[in-house]
Protein backbone atom coordinates (compact mmCIF):
# COMPACT_ATOMS: atom_id res chain seq x y z
CA UNK A 1 0.00 0.00 0.00
CA UNK A 2 2.85 2.61 1.00
CA UNK A 3 4.28 1.87 -2.66
CA UNK A 4 1.42 3.00 -4.45
CA UNK A 5 0.72 5.98 -2.19
CA UNK A 6 4.28 6.92 -3.05
CA UNK A 7 3.58 5.94 -6.66
CA UNK A 8 0.60 8.85 -6.20
CA UNK A 9 2.84 11.29 -5.07
CA UNK A 10 5.03 10.99 -8.03
CA UNK A 11 2.34 11.30 -10.24
CA UNK A 12 0.66 14.26 -8.65
CA UNK A 13 4.16 15.88 -8.40
CA UNK A 14 4.48 15.65 -11.97
CA UNK A 15 0.90 16.75 -12.77
CA UNK A 16 1.49 19.82 -10.95
CA UNK A 17 5.00 20.57 -12.19
CA UNK A 18 2.82 20.46 -15.69
CA UNK A 19 0.76 22.49 -14.41
CA UNK A 20 3.17 25.01 -13.75
CA UNK A 21 4.55 24.89 -17.12
CA UNK A 22 0.95 25.60 -18.05
CA UNK A 23 0.98 28.71 -15.56
CA UNK A 24 4.15 29.95 -17.33
CA UNK A 25 2.60 29.80 -20.53
CA UNK A 26 -0.12 31.67 -19.58
CA UNK A 27 2.17 34.60 -17.85
CA UNK A 28 3.71 34.93 -21.12
CA UNK A 29 0.03 35.05 -23.51
CA UNK A 30 -1.35 37.64 -20.61
CA UNK A 31 2.07 39.59 -21.04
CA UNK A 32 1.64 39.76 -25.13
CA UNK A 33 -0.22 42.40 -26.91
CA UNK A 34 -3.20 40.18 -28.38
CA UNK A 35 -2.96 37.20 -25.84
CA UNK A 36 -6.72 35.64 -27.57
CA UNK A 37 -5.13 33.48 -29.78
CA UNK A 38 -3.16 31.14 -26.85
CA UNK A 39 -5.24 31.81 -24.18
CA UNK A 40 -7.95 28.94 -25.00
CA UNK A 41 -5.55 26.28 -25.72
CA UNK A 42 -3.77 26.97 -22.14
CA UNK A 43 -7.20 27.45 -20.58
CA UNK A 44 -8.19 23.78 -22.36
CA UNK A 45 -4.52 22.23 -20.69
CA UNK A 46 -5.38 24.12 -17.42
CA UNK A 47 -8.80 22.23 -16.80
CA UNK A 48 -7.72 18.97 -17.79
CA UNK A 49 -4.64 19.28 -15.53
CA UNK A 50 -7.18 20.01 -12.73
CA UNK A 51 -8.85 17.47 -13.33
CA UNK A 52 -6.19 14.81 -13.20
CA UNK A 53 -5.04 16.79 -10.30
CA UNK A 54 -8.64 15.94 -8.62
CA UNK A 55 -8.71 12.05 -8.89
CA UNK A 56 -5.00 11.67 -7.56
CA UNK A 57 -6.07 13.71 -4.60
CA UNK A 58 -9.06 11.09 -4.26
CA UNK A 59 -7.09 7.86 -4.99
CA UNK A 60 -4.48 9.75 -2.66
CA UNK A 61 -7.20 10.23 0.17
CA UNK A 62 -8.21 6.59 -0.19
CA UNK A 63 -4.61 5.10 -0.33
CA UNK A 64 -3.97 7.39 3.38
CA UNK A 65 -7.48 5.50 4.45
CA UNK A 66 -5.87 2.20 3.46
CA UNK A 67 -3.41 2.72 5.79
CA UNK A 68 -5.21 4.02 8.87
CA UNK A 69 -4.78 7.62 8.33
CA UNK A 70 -7.09 10.45 7.96
CA UNK A 71 -7.35 12.17 4.27
CA UNK A 72 -6.15 15.64 3.46
CA UNK A 73 -3.54 17.20 4.49
CA UNK A 74 -3.41 16.00 8.19
CA UNK A 75 -3.16 12.64 7.20
CA UNK A 76 -0.32 13.09 4.86
CA UNK A 77 1.66 14.96 7.25
CA UNK A 78 1.13 11.78 9.43
CA UNK A 79 2.10 9.39 6.88
CA UNK A 80 5.06 11.44 5.88
CA UNK A 81 6.13 11.55 9.74
CA UNK A 82 6.32 7.63 9.52
CA UNK A 83 8.16 6.99 6.08
CA UNK A 84 11.31 8.78 4.34
CA UNK A 85 10.43 7.67 0.88
CA UNK A 86 6.74 9.65 1.68
CA UNK A 87 8.28 12.72 3.57
CA UNK A 88 10.45 13.11 0.22
CA UNK A 89 7.92 12.82 -1.96
CA UNK A 90 5.42 14.73 -0.05
CA UNK A 91 8.24 17.77 0.36
CA UNK A 92 8.60 17.31 -3.20
CA UNK A 93 4.66 17.93 -4.09
CA UNK A 94 4.60 20.91 -1.46
CA UNK A 95 7.48 22.49 -3.07
CA UNK A 96 5.76 21.94 -6.51
CA UNK A 97 2.35 23.36 -5.40
CA UNK A 98 3.78 26.38 -3.86
CA UNK A 99 5.28 27.17 -6.86
CA UNK A 100 2.28 26.85 -8.88
CA UNK A 101 0.49 28.92 -6.63
CA UNK A 102 3.16 31.66 -7.12
CA UNK A 103 2.78 31.64 -10.70
CA UNK A 104 -1.36 31.65 -10.47
CA UNK A 105 -1.47 34.25 -8.18
CA UNK A 106 1.12 36.53 -10.55
CA UNK A 107 -1.17 35.48 -13.38
CA UNK A 108 -4.49 36.49 -11.37
CA UNK A 109 -2.23 40.40 -11.18
CA UNK A 110 -1.78 40.34 -14.71
CA UNK A 111 -5.23 39.81 -15.12
CA UNK A 112 -6.37 42.32 -12.98
CA UNK A 113 -4.02 45.24 -14.25
CA UNK A 114 -5.31 43.92 -17.77
CA UNK A 115 -8.96 44.24 -17.14
CA UNK A 116 -8.48 47.78 -15.30
CA UNK A 117 -6.55 48.81 -18.35
CA UNK A 118 -9.44 47.92 -20.46
CA UNK A 119 -12.26 49.35 -17.96
CA UNK A 120 -10.23 52.85 -17.93
CA UNK A 121 -9.89 52.24 -22.03
CA UNK A 122 -13.30 51.91 -22.32
CA UNK A 123 -14.20 54.90 -19.86
CA UNK A 124 -12.68 57.06 -21.80
CA UNK A 125 -14.19 56.10 -25.25
CA UNK A 126 -17.82 56.74 -23.42
CA UNK A 127 -17.08 60.01 -22.19
CA UNK A 128 -19.86 62.39 -23.03
CA UNK A 129 -19.10 64.75 -24.98
CA UNK A 130 -21.65 67.91 -24.90
CA UNK A 131 -23.31 68.44 -28.25
CA UNK A 132 -22.11 71.56 -29.85
CA UNK A 133 -24.58 73.53 -32.41
CA UNK A 134 -22.39 73.17 -35.32
CA UNK A 135 -21.84 69.19 -35.26
CA UNK A 136 -22.55 67.39 -38.16
CA UNK A 137 -25.14 64.17 -37.46
CA UNK A 138 -24.36 60.61 -38.97
CA UNK A 139 -25.47 61.81 -42.18
CA UNK A 140 -23.31 64.58 -42.50
CA UNK A 141 -25.60 67.50 -42.36
CA UNK A 142 -26.27 69.90 -39.50
CA UNK A 143 -28.69 68.98 -37.48
CA UNK A 144 -31.83 71.11 -37.55
CA UNK A 145 -32.32 71.66 -33.85
CA UNK A 146 -28.55 72.74 -33.61
CA UNK A 147 -29.96 76.17 -34.29
CA UNK A 148 -28.38 77.19 -37.64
Amino acid sequence: MKDALVATLIEEYSTVEAFASILTLETKALAAVSPLEQLPAIVEKKTELIGVLAKLEAARDTQLAELGFPAGWSGMELAASTDAQLATQWKLLQKAAERARRVNTNNGELIRVRMDYNQRALTALQVNVPRKVNLYGPDGRIPAHSGL
